[in-house]
């Protein structure tokens, strides 16, 4: 669970003011008037879990420009983690903005943003609101889980990165011609290597000896008959690969 400002605890604090002013009121002491506006109806809201007058009046405190910093700043979380539970990503990214430039030094708020970023697929932008997260907080648990997790997943990607579009041989020494047709086309050559990555995969798990000849066979068989059959009339190569890589990932029985 992230760590928001403390909605209950607002809520309190804000009863404690009523309670003040009513018992001024009560002694004929007149309290100064209070030109802030009262932020009880959006806390009220926010704890009833009453999601359309969370928005109606959390956003009229908002739009408010007398509303104080603490409070904008509390009803813009309490309205961005309502448009996150809606899956409203978008909105929810610009409230936190909003309170971002409020507040900058808010670590929980940068790492609920960079979750959003992340769920966006805008992978930079998250893992670099999780580092600042931790620059604010380094002992932030959630933002350092967050950040080691993506840098493994961009890690990752950029590896993959690397070999997309090359085949599990060397285009350099190709000479057959469905080598070369590999080697032109990326579809073919990830396909390749995707085929050639599930067959180690398969023949470095436990196997009987008996197991392990026929994998080897079925291999071979596979690289024997695609070579044999490229160019000739009705032989579909994409076909022939996706199939035996479908094979070697268990669809039947391996």
């Amino acid at each position: 669970m992230r760590g928001y400002p403390d909605i209950r605890g607002l809520a309190a604090a804000c009863l404690l003011w009523m309670a003040f002013a009513h018992g001024a009121s009560a002694t004929g002491v007149e309290p100064a008037k209070d030109l802030r506006i009262d932020p009880a109806p959006c806390l009220a809201a926010v704890l009833a879990q009453d999601d359309d007058k969370t928005l109606n009046v959390c956003g009229a405190l908002i739009d408010n420009e007398k509303t104080e910093k603490a409070d904008r700043i509390k009803a813009l979380i309490a309205r961005a983690a309502l448009y996150e539970r809606k899956d409203m990503t978008e909105r929810a990214i610009a409230d936190y903005d909003s309170v971002l430039r409020l507040d900058p030094a808010l670590a929980d708020i940068l790492n609920a943003r960079g979750e959003l970023w992340r769920k966006k697929g805008d992978l930079r932008k998250a893992l670099a609101d999780f580092a600042a997260a931790i620059k604010l907080n380094p002992e932030h648990t959630a933002a350092k889980a967050n950040h080691k997790s993506l840098a493994q997943e961009l890690e990752r990607l950029g590896a993959l990165k690397a070999v997309a579009g090359k085949p599990s041989f060397n285009c350099a020494t190709a000479r057959r011609k469905v080598e070369k047709a590999i080697c032109a086309n990326p579809e073919l050559a990830d396909l390749d290597r995707e085929v050639h990555g599930s067959y180690v995969r398969a023949a470095s798990e436990d196997l009987s000896p008996g197991q392990a000849r026929t994998l080897r066979r079925e291999q071979e068989e596979f690289i024997a008959r695609r070579n044999a059959s490229f160019g000739r009339p009705g032989y579909d190569l994409q076909k022939a690969m996706r199939e035996r890589l479908r094979r070697l990932n268990g669809a039947d029985g391996y």
